[in-house]
């Protein structure tokens, strides 16, 4: 059996995790912007309402809901790449004990 190509694991795992990130940053630093557009179909109104009815809709529910569950999807890809760092070192580590263990 071949040694698994720690490197290329990583390296997919790191570009899905830089893609879910850019995703969810997105949301994030859109939200404000967001907001101001419901805000602004709510018409003449006063600026505390419209935002109370904004934050009330379905439609601001359903963007923080999208918000948080893309950041939750950019973190468990970090965690992949976290945990292929991982499998890695114990993978280097028990070779070297090998290593270690063919001299003696």
């Amino acid at each position: 059996m071949s040694d698994p190509v720690w490197s290329e694991q990583f390296r997919i795992a790191a570009k899905q995790w830089v893609a879910l990130d850019a995703a969810a940053n997105l949301l994030e630093e859109t939200k404000s912007a967001y907001l101001s557009q419901m805000m602004q179909k709510r018409g003449d109104v006063p600026v505390s309402h419209a935002e109370r009815d904004a934050k009330a809709s379905f439609e601001w529910t359903d963007f923080i809901t999208k918000m948080v569950k893309a950041r939750e999807d950019a973190n468990l890809a970090k965690v992949r790449c976290e945990f292929l760092r991982m499998k890695f070192n114990e993978w280097q580590s028990a070779e070297a004990n090998a290593r270690s263990e063919k001299r003696l």
